[in-house]
């Protein structure tokens, strides 16, 4: 993580006791961001690696809270000013699937992952810009007067049968970051989306877990091999960083070129 002066940022990462928000929370952490984990009902794993953080050299903290909360949001920010006297970024992570065919689905299916994957990073990042308006920007440990990173999907863009909720909100999000981008970026806030295609993580196991639902995946892969937390992680890391200070606005695709539609390589 580059940075233009001696002090480090602090991050809050959302649903990050697992899959690809733990990954880059470790990332964050290993670099030498202090880390706000945050976790919604699951501690133990949020703990561990907040000691492992923090065993390395590290700062790290753990926040249980539901992002889809105005209160929660709110108590998440203030615990990571609590701890580490700031907050420089936000990755906003959490999400969840219910699926389902539209006949089937139910309005809580519905409204659940509406609620997570699309109301939860605006209550998230509209409490990001509030908290980095609030703060000295000459004390940023970086050029930028704060930075997020949305997590959205590849889904963003690729419709996905039986997920309409999910792709739905994915797709919100994706025009969400570019017009909160577009809204602050004169202040010196950026604003990104990282849009994982398949990542092995406990979410999608079914798919990666068996040898013949794996080939099947790949051959959606034009690169040959599932993602892992790992691959997004150094795409966020890169993100937040100086190195990245003139990208805002932008969706970044970690995807193995999932996004190339494969299915038309053969019918040129």
């Amino acid at each position: 993580m580059t940075q233009s002066s001696d002090k480090n940022p602090v991050a809050i990462i959302t649903g990050a006791s697992s899959g690809i928000g733990m990954g880059v929370a470790r990332r964050l952490g290993l670099d030498g961001a202090a880390v706000a984990i945050n976790y919604h009902s699951h501690p133990e794993p949020a703990e561990d690696l907040a000691r492992e953080i923090r065993d390395a050299g590290g700062r790290a903290i753990t926040v249980g809270a539901d992002v889809s909360s105005e209160e929660d949001v709110a108590r998440l920010f203030d615990a990571t000013i609590q701890a580490f006297d700031r907050v420089d970024i936000l990755v906003a992570n959490s999400g969840a699937q219910k699926d389902a065919a539209i006949a089937d689905m139910t309005l809580d299916q519905w409204r659940a992952v509406i609620d997570l994957d699309l109301t939860g990073q605006f209550l998230c990042c509209r409490e990001a810009v509030r908290r980095f308006r609030q703060q000295d920007a000459s004390q940023a440990p970086f050029r930028a007067k704060g930075a997020i990173v949305s997590m959205t999907s590849v889904h963003d863009a690729i419709p996905w049968a039986g997920h309409i909720n999910y792709a739905s909100a994915k797709g919100g999000a994706r025009m969400f970051v570019e017009t909160l981008a577009q809204e602050v970026a004169g202040e010196h806030i950026r604003v990104n989306a990282v849009a994982p295609g398949a990542i092995r993580t406990p979410i999608n196991k079914d798919v990666w877990g068996e040898e013949e639902s794996l080939k099947k995946l790949l051959e959606l892969i034009p690169y040959g091999r599932i993602g892992e937390p790992e691959d997004v992680a150094a795409a966020v890391a890169w993100l937040v960083s100086d190195a990245a200070d003139y990208v805002t606005g932008t969706t970044l695709y970690v995807d193995g070129g999932m996004m190339l539609y494969p299915g038309f390589r053969d019918n040129g």
